[in-house]
């Protein structure tokens, strides 16, 4: 009795321990796919930085001189509508695409997805496949485990580091940053950088892994808002895949009373995130695809059509039509299609050069000897382009409007923003009072660089 309730009494644990994942190596089509998008994604990330574009770093985010660099494109903060606008379209296109075929992203373009596969990798380079793997851990630890778990997070951590690096890169002139990690000569902000993405690269990649998809993304708990019955989806056929059973090869499905699935297991070996996509549709499913490629293969061995596991949409299992073109399909395909549109018509009819006018706020106006009233006006002329430019400020608005200095012509280095005096005058009253004028920029050497912006001139009003 006494033992009885000492059961009773002892607390239950609602914590279950995370059980590591072991990923069978699968190959197949869309395992090449995978590979395929690991390569060019990560062939992006880490040569882009190196490349050059008329002398300088072809893609660079210069943020102390508050200027982006994407190739022949110099983006100013004047330009955020254009980063917010790509945002908006990165956002609608994730919606796009994953009301067609769902979690298309997460399977082939999510960093997690593609640092993790490369990760997996170099894991399999340096202790085996998966039972190899599984029997290391479960080994004690000897030399020969050691020396291929010390061989693996060496690659890791040289991996992670080369990759904080490449991210420090993009915000600072990537061809100066080996010589001052040589010389111990990098900013705090770059060390601070560079080790924390090498962290989280280390530690996403090679130890949570799945965790970031079931726990910490968001995209997979509200992932079922954008879904339908007609969004593709990696589905297993229930209908003829149960009842499941081990067989021989040959043997009669009819007579055995059998389905097609053999009840192998592969597809959930090969998971990442190791679930049973038997079991139906479940959040932590990533689309990868890597179940569909194993289920082929076995299906080839016993002589039986591919497909148990397979891309498609639940009115297709049911033997219900499936629509394409879908309202919500319809809405984000315009939407998209507008956005897009406009971005890039924004982009090209960007004005290469920009100006800015502040008026002088220590005096509203000041009257001369020669009975001409005059405004102060700081005028910043920014230069977009990629050369320097010679510009000519001139005003337009009513009455006799005079400029001083009268050459108004200042030099403008490329990318740069030059600050101006600018003394405007006229008649104290002639018109009387203020009045709206323009300030007008033009390039002297390219007439067709121009620019205008609006300003108040005050005047006594009798």
């Amino acid at each position: 009795m006494d033992t009885f309730l000492t059961q009773q009494q002892q607390p239950e644990s609602y914590y279950v321990a995370e059980k590591k994942i072991y990923p069978r190596e699968v190959t197949g089509r869309f395992a090449r796919l995978r590979t395929i998008a690991v390569w060019v994604l990560l062939g992006l990330f880490y040569v882009m930085p190196w490349l050059t574009w008329n002398g300088r770093q072809a893609v660079l985010f210069d943020l102390p001189a508050r200027k982006f660099y994407v190739f022949g494109l110099v983006l100013w903060p004047q330009d955020f509508i254009f980063l917010t606008a790509l945002l908006v379209i990165a956002a609608l296109s994730l919606f796009f695409f994953t009301a067609i075929g769902g979690r298309l992203w997460c399977g082939y373009a999510c960093p997690q997805t593609v640092w993790t596969e490369a990760f997996l990798w170099m894991e399999r380079i340096t202790e085996g496949t998966r039972n190899e793997r599984m029997k290391l851990d479960r080994a004690p630890w000897s030399f020969r485990k050691l020396v291929r778990k010390g061989g693996k997070h060496t690659l890791w951590i040289a991996f992670s580091l080369w990759t904080g690096m490449t991210f420090v890169g993009f915000f600072t002139p990537i061809s100066t940053l080996p010589a001052k990690i040589a010389g111990f000569s990098l900013g705090p902000w770059e060390v601070f950088w560079t080790l924390f993405y090498a962290f989280a690269t280390y530690g996403n990649a090679g130890f949570l892994r799945e965790q970031v998809c079931k726990y910490m993304c968001p995209y997979a708990r509200f992932q079922s808002a954008m879904f339908d019955r007609d969004t593709l989806i990696v589905t297993y056929d229930a209908e003829r895949g149960e009842p499941r059973g081990s067989r021989r090869r040959g043997t009669d499905l009819a007579k055995a009373k059998l389905g097609s699935c053999i009840d192998c297991t592969l597809c959930v070996q090969v998971c990442p995130t190791g679930i049973d996509i038997r079991k139906g549709l479940q959040y932590e499913c990533i689309a990868c695809a890597a179940c569909i490629d194993a289920c082929d293969s076995v299906m080839d061995k016993m002589s039986y059509p591919r497909g148990l596991i397979r891309y498609t949409t639940q009115n297709a299992i049911e033997r219900k039509p499936t629509r394409i073109l879908r309202p919500r399909i319809v809405v984000y395909g315009v939407l998209l299609i507008g956005l897009i549109t406009a971005f890039f018509v924004g982009l090209y009819l960007r004005s290469p050069v920009d100006v800015d006018v502040i008026r002088d706020r220590n005096a509203l106006y000041r009257m001369l000897d020669d009975g001409r009233v005059e405004n102060v006006y700081s005028v910043r002329i920014l230069n977009k382009t990629e050369r320097p430019h010679r510009f000519r400020v001139s005003v337009k608005g009513q009455g006799d409007l005079r400029v001083e200095p009268s050459a108004g012509v200042f030099d403008v280095e490329s990318g740069a923003v030059f600050p101006a005096a600018i003394r405007v005058s006229r008649s104290a009253y002639e018109p009387l009072g203020s009045q709206d004028i323009e300030f007008v920029i033009q390039a002297v050497d390219d007439p067709q660089l121009t620019a205008s912006t609006d300003a108040r001139f005050l005047a006594p009003s009798r």
